[in-house]
């Protein structure tokens, strides 16, 4: 029983026929879309020359270093259309015909074609958790020192802002979308306040900052006035933050929860939990990256159909622009039962797995049909 099954799904000749063929079609996809897009990004960025001293040399710089993260989110759509360009070239030259003559099934040849991406998922999985990540944090850093000089991002300890004599450090900065416009929230927020001397004295924490408009407001304080003669500490619910840091600023400086890896969202899902703050923004990020390898095999899986029905109309153009529209609608889907998940407090590795299971219901269904 397995010798047949071996037999029937090795890799042959005919796999490396198919797998050459979808692989062009693919990488010059893939090529384009990512090149397409970096090219408008960085039109966008030379309009930005010449402010806080940034260069044409550091609009490169930031173009280049987000290269990784621009192929990592663009290769679902290069590896759909990339492997209908790759089937429709062989119905073209007549050879997905007599590969069918042959008897090679529809879910033969599928197979080819997802042995293929599977193999590149890997790589790209990789670069998504290395490369991707890294590039997006130095840019964040290059737009930084665009948008605000005194404004930089850690690692490990977070963000560092100066407020006039005054050191803001926030362990975790977090974006996010609240009532349709751009938010941010600062979590575990400590402010030193020195004197002309270089003296402290005070120093305020708060387990968390929010922002409404251009206003902050810091949440659960412990305000400290420092003096020569000792330190009285005051403890407020909610406080007013009078503070020249820009939210606007900060929430384009904050690498984005989806923008980083799998190891980074662990490590903030960690620390909000032990500090008691709701980690569902990184959480759905966390469970979105991990099935996004899934994702992507199973959205070509369903979107292969398109490919064959070129074998017997020959409107490869016709069905390969379906195809394009069928992932366009299904991304815009995908993200629907995310945010309905979430904003219904389901849990979100469950509303991650949702689409993966119609992706497989759609594919058995059709290819126990053929």
């Amino acid at each position: 029983m397995s010798a047949a099954i071996w037999q029937r799904f090795r890799i042959k000749r005919v796999d490396l026929l198919i797998g050459g063929t979808v692989l062009g079609g693919l990488l010059l996809t893939w090529l384009v879309i990512t090149g397409l897009d970096a090219v408008i990004q960085f039109a966008n960025q030379i309009g930005l020359i010449g402010h806080n001293g940034y260069s044409l040399g550091k609009a490169v710089a930031y173009i280049l270093l987000t290269v990784p993260r621009r192929a990592y989110q663009w290769f679902v759509f290069a590896a759909l259309i990339g492997s209908l360009i790759g089937i429709g070239a062989l119905a073209t030259t007549g050879e997905l015909t007599a590969l069918r003559a042959a008897g090679m099934s529809k879910l033969r040849i599928s197979l080819s074609v997802i042995g293929l991406v599977f193999v590149l998922m890997i790589g790209v999985f990789i670069l998504g958790e290395t490369a991707a990540p890294a590039g997006q944090q130095r840019a964040q850093e290059i737009q930084m020192q665009r948008t605000a000089g005194q404004l930089r991002m850690r690692q490990d300890s977070g963000l560092w802002a100066r407020d006039g004599d005054n050191i803001i450090n926030a362990k975790a900065a977090l974006a996010r979308i609240v009532h349709g416009q751009p938010s941010v929230e600062l979590a575990d927020v400590r402010e030193f306040g020195f004197n002309a001397a270089g003296e402290l004295t005070s120093f305020r924490w708060a387990k968390l900052a929010t922002q409404q408009g251009k206003s902050w407001t810091l949440h659960d304080v412990r305000d400290t006035a420092v003096s020569p003669s000792g330190s009285v500490s005051t403890t407020y619910k909610q406080q007013a933050w009078k503070t020249s840091l820009d939210p606007d600023v900060l929430e384009a400086s904050v690498v984005h929860p989806e923008y980083l890896s799998l190891r980074d969202l662990s490590r903030n899902i960690d620390y909000l939990r032990a500090n008691r703050q709701n980690p569902s923004v990184y959480l759905n990020a966390y469970w979105t990256r991990a099935f996004y390898p899934i994702n992507t095999l199973l959205l070509v899986f369903c979107a292969l159909p398109f490919g064959f029905g070129a074998l017997r109309s020959g409107g490869l153009g016709k069905r390969l622009f379906l195809g394009v529209i069928v992932a366009i609608a299904w991304y815009f889907i995908q993200r629907a039962i995310i945010s309905t998940g979430t904003v219904f407090g389901a849990p979100p590795l469950l509303v991650n797995l949702i689409p993966a299971l119609i992706l497989i219901v759609i594919s058995v269904w059709y290819y126990r049909r053929v």
